[in-house]
């Protein structure tokens, strides 16, 4: 009996226990839906992060104050002052690399925006900005303008909305471009709408309301407002030379004493986009390990299924050896049955766990992501199946082997 043979009777022996076949196939699908689920989730969300921190440029960074607490009266509160518009201003003044600078800051973090008699809940982030934070921020316009130096230095009732708003003050198919709306007290006219950015911080990207910067500072009344700056350097190469720059400028204003640390913080803004890529590396290992002890139970499981497999055919495989076949083909016939099975379920749970996973990816990236095909996933998905067949077979194919023809042949 040769090796080609031996395939084939395996295949027949298979095709003969169909419903046992697809069971066993059904254990090994679900370990490797699990494994293959996983790290497609995973692909898929770092692959939306990626995408929405592309449109930044990998030379920009954020200036901002620094978080560092203290007590006082009982209570928690920062001990850094926050960054002025005296500041933030006479950054931009004295920053001596020709970068493209934004100011902006946040006037309020729980707004509601009315249209009509239509509201939104009171989560909505109403910020200033400058006429240079839609292209430092990647934002895209979905309809209207960018503010103009006359509604900048007017400080007009002018806004641009994001996605969310759009979509939840205004009918489908309503242009809301030029109609009223109210903020804050305030009635501003909608001048432009964002393109949808999606966020999976939950901080609502999309849940936006962008007023001139002056207007916003108005707006905020006689509370202190903290304005960030973000940079958008000419050259890459000297990206860190500008950061260092950019520090010493923010010393100087800031009037930091020597030899104690900055009362701000500078960050690239690929920075957060670095962490949650060493989040995700931290993920694909805890999912790997999931979806091992998952395959685990069903290896075992597919073990005891081939052991019950050698005692239901005792007496075949003494048929066999009785005719010559050779303990090395008795254990081929029996390792290749149980690679064939997982085989078929690993076929099954990769095609479940790219659809599984793809959809847990969209979810969580609320639609931004595309769909991910994790070839080097998929093959480790078919490896793994090809071990856990020789793991789960090799010892029913030594019992078996190791039967003794007369005595097999004597089972009922």
């Amino acid at each position: 009996m040769n090796l080609l043979e031996n395939i084939r009777e395996g295949l027949r022996s298979i095709a003969g226990n169909r419903l046992r076949t697809v069971l066993t196939s059904l254990i090994i699908a679900i370990g490797i839906t699990s494994l293959v689920g996983i790290l497609t989730a995973i692909d898929g969300i770092q692959n939306s992060v990626d995408s929405s921190f592309a449109g930044l440029g990998a030379n920009t960074f954020n200036i901002s104050v620094r978080q560092e607490f203290g007590r006082f009266g009982g209570r928690a509160t920062n001990v850094n002052k926050p960054i002025d518009y005296r500041q933030a201003i006479s950054f931009k003044r004295r920053f001596p690399y020709g970068a493209t600078i934004s100011i902006a800051t946040t006037v309020s973090g729980t707004a509601q925006v009315k249209y009509g008699s239509k509201k939104t809940n009171p989560n909505i982030r109403v910020i200033g900005i400058d006429d240079t934070y839609l292209t430092v921020k990647g934002y895209k316009l979905q309809s209207g303008r960018n503010f103009s130096t006359n509604d900048l230095n007017k400080s007009l009732n002018v806004a641009i909305i994001g996605n969310e708003l759009v979509s939840t003050l205004f009918p489908k198919n309503t242009n809301p471009l030029n109609r009223e709306i109210r903020v804050l007290g305030s009635q501003y006219k909608i001048i432009g709408t964002l393109d949808k950015k999606g966020s999976l911080t939950g901080a609502g990207d999309d849940r936006i309301l962008l007023v001139p910067l002056d207007n916003g500072r108005a707006l905020a009344g006689a509370r202190t407002l903290s304005f960030e700056i973000t940079a958008s350097a000419t050259d890459l190469a000297n990206q860190e030379i500008a950061m260092e720059e950019a520090r010493g400028v923010m010393r100087l204003i800031r009037r930091d004493p020597l030899g104690k640390p900055d009362s701000f913080e500078i960050e690239r803004a690929d920075a957060l986009a670095k962490n949650v890529g060493q989040i995700t590396g931290y993920l694909r290992i805890g999912g790997f390990g999931i979806g091992f002890i998952t395959l685990l139970g069903a290896a075992i499981a597919l073990m005891n299924i081939m052991l019950v497999s050698v005692t239901e055919r005792t007496r075949e495989i003494g048929i066999r050896k009785s005719l010559g076949a050779t303990p090395k083909r008795i254990r081929e016939q029996f390792l290749i049955e149980a690679i064939v099975i997982c085989i078929m379920g690993g076929i099954g749970g990769i095609v479940l766990g790219l659809g599984i996973g793809n959809i847990i990816a969209l979810v969580i990236s609320q639609g931004r992501g595309g769909f991910v095909v994790p070839w080097a996933w998929m093959g480790l998905g078919i490896i793994v199946c090809v071990g856990v067949g020789l793991f789960s077979g090799i010892y029913p194919a030594y019992k078996a082997s190791r039967l003794d023809p007369i005595e097999a042949l004597r089972y009922e």
